[in-house]
């Protein structure tokens, strides 16, 4: 690897000769591992142009170096950083310039410090990761992921990956949403009505953006997606959480001043109930009662392999009032962050200005490879091996927890990809998270899902998309004694 001649450059008011200043920077380059064993220095000519100093210059302050063993040379290719260079010291490089603004006075609104726990980033390296939201490679299609990718790199599609949409998506990517994936959910869309974004949590962010304001109020489950509620919360909204039952939201609790209302029908967000029919209708009458507008995020519907999934609350609504958020991004894998936001002509349009100030569009290529990937058949062969995979899953899951006699709080009617769980009174979650942690096991704490500051501490969720089969047994009697012990 070569060392840009970019990295270097000249500082006036350095006390010293060019010589001295030159070799200072490499060696300075070379203690804070910034420039690595082996790396190649740019020649003394393109440093010495570079730099607007003469050859000669350069070359005293490479030959310097080389005595004292910073650097190396190899025939006619040039200087490299020695083999024998100092190793950077076990501590991080000082600041070279204060900070002295007062970041408290400065920072107009904070974002940090939400409800949304961070995930370990190395899952899989635990035994029995029954944790959500992440992707399970022996089950994707690497393969065909790849040649779909290549393709969208061709010449042919050199307009789709190069090209500035403005505010607009890949028509390919769009046309498909339209086409094939809304349909399955009984939805009718034209392309004005769909928006891309980055995955789902984009999606919300953009709605709640563009419908919310400080006098508005919104109504939520409770528990509910962690990150929606710190969306919700950067707002400034009113909030008014509703504690779900076994089929997910109730209507009647809706307050009257609700404007809008976000919910997770298909499988609830965390306790997997489903929304029955009767509820989904009873859910669309108050909102018209009301005026207010339903967000539903259509999360997990591909995983039904129990059950047909129940149609859309989007399918169901005659008033244009469902705004509709989909994702490929757990389907497919979490790290594609695509997503797709269904909706009213006129809410779109000022959801894509408003993504468009923020981040133009998706990434081109990004977009044309999930079109291949979708209208070639791939995606609907993965879902199929997905469906099988969780099925299996799900029936050792069962089985082990009723053998272990642990508690299933809420699941999902006709599938999805994890239970929420329920220990015995009692019990910190946070406390058996961190105690399972040190014996393979990763379980997610149920704390951060819920609303307010006295918040239940006995719920846990536990995912199967990630765990195989086989371990699922034993990572179940690991809980439980644990819980137990």
């Amino acid at each position: 690897m070569s060392i840009s001649v970019e990295t270097f450059f000249l500082n006036p008011y350095f006390q010293g000769t060019l010589q001295a200043q030159i070799q200072q920077m490499i060696a300075e380059g070379i203690l804070s591992g910034r420039f690595r064993k082996g790396e190649k220095l740019p020649s003394t000519r393109k440093l010495s142009q570079h730099l607007g100093v003469s050859r000669i210059t350069v070359t005293l302050a490479y030959t310097e170096l080389q005595a004292n063993e910073y650097l190396s040379s190899k025939g006619r290719s040039g200087y490299y950083v020695s083999e024998n260079a100092p190793e950077p010291p076990p501590f991080q490089a000082i600041r070279q310039s204060a900070d002295n603004v007062d970041w408290s006075r400065a920072i107009g609104r904070k974002f940090s410090g939400g409800d949304t726990p961070s995930k370990p980033l190395n899952w899989a390296e635990h035994k029995y990761p029954f944790i959500y939201g992440q992707a399970d490679s022996s089950l994707f299609d690497h393969a065909n992921w790849r040649l779909c990718a290549l393709q969208a790199l061709g010449q042919k599609d050199f307009t789709s990956l190069t090209t500035d949409y403005s505010d607009q998506d890949d028509p390919r990517l769009v046309e498909f949403v339209a086409r094939h994936t809304l349909p399955r959910r009984g939805i009718a869309a034209r392309p004005q009505e769909i928006l891309i974004t980055l995955g789902a949590q984009n999606a919300l962010w953009l709605t709640a953006q563009v419908l919310l304001t400080q006098r508005r109020t919104v109504a939520i489950e409770d528990p509910c997606y962690h990150a929606l509620r710190d969306i919700l919360t950067q707002s400034r909204c009113h909030i008014a959480p509703l504690p779900v039952d076994q089929d997910g939201l109730p209507p009647h609790a809706i307050p009257p001043q609700t404007d809008v209302i976000f919910t997770t029908p298909s499988h609830q967000c965390p306790t997997a109930a489903t929304m029955p029919m009767t509820r989904r209708q009873a859910l669309l009458d108050r909102a018209r009662e009301l005026d207010a507008v339903i967000v539903e995020d259509d999360y997990e519907f591909e995983m039904s392999f129990l059950n047909t999934p129940s149609p859309a609350l989007k399918s169901l609504d005659t008033d244009g009032r469902v705004i509709y958020v989909g994702s490929f991004s757990k389907s497919i894998f979490p790290g594609l962050r695509l997503g797709y936001l269904v909706g009213s002509e006129e809410f779109i349009r000022e959801a894509r200005a408003l993504r468009a100030s923020v981040l133009r569009h998706p990434p081109g290529h990004t977009m044309r490879t999930a079109a291949y990937f979708l209208s070639l058949g791939h995606y609907d062969a993965l879902i199929r091996r997905l469906r099988i995979a969780l099925s299996e899953r799900h029936t050792a899951m069962q089985t082990a927890i009723q053998k272990n006699g642990l508690s299933i709080a809420g699941q999902g009617a006709h599938g999805g990809s994890s239970l929420w769980m329920r220990a015995p009174r009692g019990v910190d979650t946070e406390e058996l998270y961190a105690e399972l942690l040190t014996r393979g096991v990763l379980i997610e704490p149920g704390r951060p899902f819920f609303n307010g500051t006295h918040r239940p501490r006995e719920f846990y969720r536990l995912a199967y998309s990630s765990i195989p089969a086989s371990r699922i047994p034993e990572g179940i009697r690991i809980i439980a004694e644990t819980l137990r012990s």
